[in-house]
């Protein structure tokens, strides 16, 4: 008995010091080098040490059973067994390194483009599924099994899936189509042919979501939404002109009018943080009113939701302005003629 035990220390002190230094080189080198990654202009190998540093530990666990089981009292047979069963676990660790490198890629890539929410659930979870299944395909042939037939059967049986999930795949389908167009991007916000509003806030399999101003859910299947005529607010750019209709009375000199209008509307356009600098605002007069001459200031803002913000801005100040200028802005009337009677 003692004897047996004996010949199982040395692999068992093996696979102790394997576990250890993998903790240890987790702890210490990569806590080092993703100090040393920040320090970088790329931010891409912060990406690789958050991919690789939670399976360094099982990477020195698999090499201290393998070099645990060769120094073993086990016959050659189990040594193979364990060199296979090691390497599937190996690869199969590697597929969710991949799936976690190329995720975090995608998201950096949305963040680049200036969208204000989180990546598409839709191309996260496509992508790393397609890398899961290559992954657990690479470890079934690395066990032996042969993965042609398994590959035949699924082939038949996705054909029976896919008519009973037709609606399903509908939607897939459609999520995966308004994604690769860019038509619909995370952060826009779009007007549906309903009048429903919001910011687009995911796109997944089935379903893509908007929130609206009102802090509400809505959400959209995907293939009703490739049929929908949809307005992007946030395409080709997310600058949005902010028009303002104004009436001053007749008696007004209309050259003074347009003079000092513009001349708030400067002010307005470069002291708002939200307007868009260096724009030049507008006034254009439209049509006699029926107690007014009306007109159209125009302005210009970064972002659809800061519109009104704008023509707050602009109307207070456009008041103030037109009272100490002496300029009437009439309220609606109608004068009436009374004929005399005969």
């Amino acid at each position: 008995m003692l004897e047996s035990l004996k010949l199982w220390l040395q692999p068992a002190a093996v696979l102790a010091v394997a576990v250890v230094l993998g903790y240890v080189f987790r702890s210490f080198f990569v806590q080092r080098m993703a100090l040393l990654s920040q320090r970088t202009k790329t931010d891409i190998d912060d990406l690789i040490v958050q991919a690789v540093k939670r399976h360094i530990p099982l990477w020195f666990v698999l090499a201290g059973v393998v070099l645990a089981v060769r120094r073993s009292p086990l016959d050659p047979g189990h040594h193979q067994l364990a060199d296979s069963v090691a390497a599937a676990l190996f690869m199969l660790s590697l597929s969710f390194v991949a799936a976690n490198l190329a995720t975090s890629l995608v998201e950096r890539a949305t963040a680049r483009t200036g969208a204000a929410f989180v990546s598409a659930s839709l191309t996260r979870n496509v992508l790393r599924g397609v890398i899961l299944v290559v992954g657990g395909l690479l470890v079934l042939d690395n066990l032996g099994i042969e993965i042609k037939p398994l590959l035949t059967a699924l082939g038949v049986g996705s054909l029976a899936v896919a008519l009973a999930l037709q609606p399903t795949l509908s939607n897939l389908f459609a999520g995966l189509h308004i994604t690769l167009s860019k038509t619909v991007r995370i952060g826009d916000f779009v007007e549906l042919e309903n009048g429903t509003q919001g910011f687009v806030v995911d796109i997944g399999w089935r379903a893509t979501k908007l929130r609206e101003g009102a802090n509400n859910l809505v959400i959209v299947p995907n293939a009703r939404l490739v049929e929908m005529i949809s307005k992007n607010f946030s395409l080709p750019e997310p600058e949005q002109s902010v028009t303002v209709t104004v009436g001053v009375g007749y008696g007004s000199d209309l050259e003074r009018v347009e003079a000092v209008t513009l001349e708030v509307a400067r002010e307005v356009q470069e002291s708002v943080p939200e307007a868009v600098k260096g724009f030049t605002p507008a006034v254009r007069f439209t049509r006699f009113g029926d107690s007014s001459i009306e007109f159209l200031a125009v302005l210009r803002v970064r972002d659809l939701p800061d519109r009104g913000l704008l023509a707050h801005q602009f109307i207070k100040r456009l008041k103030a302005r037109f009272d100490r200028e002496g300029i009437e802005i009439p309220f609606p009337q109608r004068v009436v003629h009374q004929a005399r009677p005969e």
